[in-house]
């Protein structure tokens, strides 16, 4: 027959044998489970196999082939205790409690994996919603550039310093090293900050960094203690990597002030109008567009036809996730290019996107080297569902360095 489920509640769950109770007429065997009430809360789900039987006295009855579910007990201590199983059996007594100690697994098993499901589902859903906002944000601070722009690259340039710094001095890193002080990563912090900004209004960075690195430098000279390689090295490496690399967008979206557009189309006057689309801002705009495509086929590639690892650093990656992470790059940049008419070359385009994706994925395992060295798996926990800055920023590391100098120095180079 059809399993059917009874809920009892305000009973006590007693095991006894009650021959002379079973309609058929058969031999219970030591399954058999009586609930008897005025006892304390007890809620049962039961799923039965055979008949079963609730008298009007308020006296439940189960006959064998029934499978416990799901059982809840409230009670109070002594309110069921071992006084009212009395008379039975040592070896009833076994049966039963191996089969609740079954049972008792099996439903932690469920829980376990319902939990697991619960968790991936929450994390996946908040993955979507902070990168749904945060490619939002970023495309309205890219079409506006300028100040604008470069202000907010700042504020994303002096986090992502801090969790660089923060790495350094975690445990797994500095076990090996020597780390600097923390006034010096802080000063290292507040002066990354500052150089997109400086390159803005000065137009080139060289100085900047210079004068950085030697501050720095004395700094450390001149500190109390013993001064050691290992701090210098870390520190200029932060400058380099935190400060230094981002102010090529920089570069890119503000500095390259040449019109893209080579036709006649005309565009909205909320976008900007036809003077508004430079190189610098196509150019940014596709190099965004191929990073993501990049990540997002390289993640599903390696989710479905991983195989091959591609690197100790990282070992989730895998040369089908690259090759497909490529193919997603050079595509979008191949649409894009003949949406904007930018590059104006098949071959220009080809390259470009080929560029983005070696930045790209570069960038993504130095930041994985440094996680790894550390013994962390996030930069930071700043972003819900993704980590820390360091974690979405680290494929555009490069490629803004990559992007400026292919524009400067390879497309006037093939008159292109």
């Amino acid at each position: 027959m059809m399993a059917s489920y009874a809920k009892i509640d305000r009973f006590n769950f007693v095991p006894v044998y009650l021959p002379g109770l079973c309609p058929c007429r058969h031999d219970l065997s030591s399954k058999t489970l009586a609930f008897c009430k005025f006892s304390s809360k007890l809620k049962l789900t039961l799923t039965c196999d055979a008949l079963v039987r609730v008298p009007r006295d308020r006296r439940f009855i189960a006959y064998r082939d029934c499978r416990i579910l799901t059982a809840v007990a409230r009670a109070q201590p002594n309110q069921i205790d071992e006084g009212e199983a009395e008379g039975l059996s040592p070896e009833v007594d076994r049966g039963l409690n191996s089969e609740n100690t079954e049972v008792d697994a099996e439903m932690a098993r469920n829980e376990n994996l319902a939990s697991e499901r619960q968790q991936r589902g929450s994390q996946l859903k908040k993955r979507i919603v902070s990168g749904i906002g945060i490619g939002v944000c970023s495309a309205g601070v890219v079409l506006a550039g300028g100040w604008v722009f470069s202000v907010a690259l700042a504020a994303a340039v002096f986090v992502g310093a801090r969790e660089y710094f923060e790495l350094v001095r975690s445990r797994g890193i500095a076990m090996g090293m020597t780390p600097p002080p923390r006034y010096v990563s802080r000063v290292c912090s507040v002066i990354c900050a500052l150089m997109p900004i400086l390159t803005l209004y000065f137009g080139h960075i060289d100085i900047s960094v210079t004068s950085a690195a030697f501050v720095v430098a004395m700094a450390l000279l001149l500190q109390r203690g013993n001064p050691r390689f290992a701090q210098l090295s870390s520190t200029i490496f932060g400058l380099f990597y935190c400060g230094y690399l981002p102010c090529f967008w920089v570069k890119l979206r503000c500095g390259l002030a040449v019109p893209a557009l080579n036709n006649r189309t005309s565009w909205p006057i909320l976008l900007g109008g036809r003077a508004h689309w430079t190189v610098g801002l196509v150019a940014t705009l596709i190099s965004f567009s191929s990073i993501i495509a990049s990540d997002t086929y390289a993640f599903l590639g390696g989710k479905i036809f991983g195989r091959t690892p591609l690197t100790n650093i990282s070992p989730k990656k895998t040369w089908e996730g690259a090759i497909a992470g490529l193919g997603g790059c050079i595509v979008t940049v191949l649409i894009l290019s003949k949406i904007l008419n930018w590059p104006t070359t098949l071959p220009s385009a080809a390259a470009f996107g080929l560029l983005n994706f070696v930045g790209s994925l570069f960038g993504d395992l130095i930041e994985s080297m440094i996680k790894r060295d550390a013994g962390v798996k996030d930069s930071g926990s700043l972003i819900p569902g993704h980590g820390g800055i360091l974690d979405r920023v680290d494929s555009y590391m490069f490629t803004g360095a990559l992007s400026y100098s292919f524009i400067k120095i390879f497309l006037p180079l093939y008159r292109v």
